[in-house]
């Protein structure tokens, strides 16, 4: 998804277009994959989420709205769709779930949304508009960021509110979840992220940064986390890429810890993505580049720092013993 009104797909072997979703009429601000790549979701800012064949590009279906659509996410079983919009005139943000059943014509497939969730204004009289949408394991709950620092769980049948927490002091930008969604890590403009267990919803580290953050993932093969962001768009072009801290960061997942950085880019990172094999990752930004990064074998070599436990039988090193030993002979 690009702010150029065309989704495009790409081959990460080598970085080749193979073909475009043309039919938006503004900037495509989410998009999702079903589980087995056979239709996209996109929302985008000219009101609508629209419904693709990912192998043909054919549109196959569009869900009007009331204001821009901000996020759109596939549930388990992909037989159902969840988008997020924003206020627009008298009308307030909104959840809406849509039915999709695969095997059905999507000719059939209603207008309506199956249930709405409206988001009014808080009691101090603000809006809250949400910033992305997930559904979490077997649809238990639908999953959604705000743009005050708040996340909130809602039932996907009957709408009700589960939960809400506030994990930020300000907007949290994105938030990405490990392939088993046992995890996640929010993104936010207070300069943090930080990753909780979605089971209990525990807050476990968080990591520190002196610009905005605008997305973090989790590696799928390393205890890394990759975060991207850089300083408001707004202000780029007063700013050297130097300057603007434009580049993606590595933090050791446990230690909290920064460890490494990979420049590139002369604009804030907004997105980014980690191949599940932990080989490369692929970083978009607002310099209007694409940048796919192949991890060198030093990386991919790299060991753990964690002290193994040793198991029973084994030796221990023979530094360690005398080591101990002249302990125990100055005592």
């Amino acid at each position: 998804g690009s702010k150029d009104h065309v989704p495009s797909v790409w081959r990460s072997e080598n970085g080749e277009r193979l073909g475009t979703f043309n039919g938006h009429k503004g900037t495509i601000w989410d998009l999702d994959v079903c589980r087995f790549s056979k239709r996209v979701v996109t929302a985008s800012a000219d009101a609508s989420a629209k419904l693709w064949d990912c192998e043909t590009g054919e549109c196959l279906k569009t869900f009007t709205h009331h204001g821009p659509v901000r996020g759109a996410a596939w549930a388990d079983g992909s037989n159902m769709i969840a988008t997020i919009s924003d206020p627009f005139v008298e009308h307030d943000a909104q959840i809406s779930v849509y039915d999709v059943p695969e095997n059905d014509d999507p000719s059939s497939y209603s207008d309506t949304p199956r249930l709405e969730i409206d988001l009014p204004k808080t009691s101090d009289g603000k809006r809250v508009n949400a910033t992305n949408i997930v559904w979490l394991n077997l649809n238990e709950a639908l999953f959604v960021t705000f743009d005050n620092g708040s996340i909130r769980l809602y039932d996907p049948v009957t709408g009700e509110e589960l939960d809400e927490f506030f994990p930020h002091e300000k907007k949290i930008n994105r938030v990405s979840f490990n392939l088993d969604k046992t995890l996640f890590i929010t993104s936010s403009a207070d300069f943090t992220s930080k990753l909780y267990d979605v089971v209990d919803l525990k807050h476990l580290k968080t990591y520190k940064t002196d610009r905005p953050v605008n997305d973090a993932v989790i590696s799928e093969t390393k205890d890394h986390i990759l975060l991207g962001g850089g300083q408001e768009a707004m202000s780029v072009t007063t700013t050297s890429g130097k300057v603007g801290k434009f580049e993606t960061r590595f933090f050791h997942l446990v230690y909290e810890e920064e460890f490494g950085t990979v420049k590139g880019h002369f604009g804030p990172i907004n997105a980014l993505a980690i191949n599940p094999n932990g080989r490369c990752y692929a970083s978009g930004a607002e310099d209007g580049y694409i940048r796919l990064h192949y991890f060198d074998k030093s990386y991919l070599d790299m060991k753990d720092p964690v002290p193994e436990v040793l198991e029973e039988g084994e030796d221990e090193d023979d530094d360690e013993i005398e080591d101990r030993d002249s302990d125990s002979d100055s005592d």
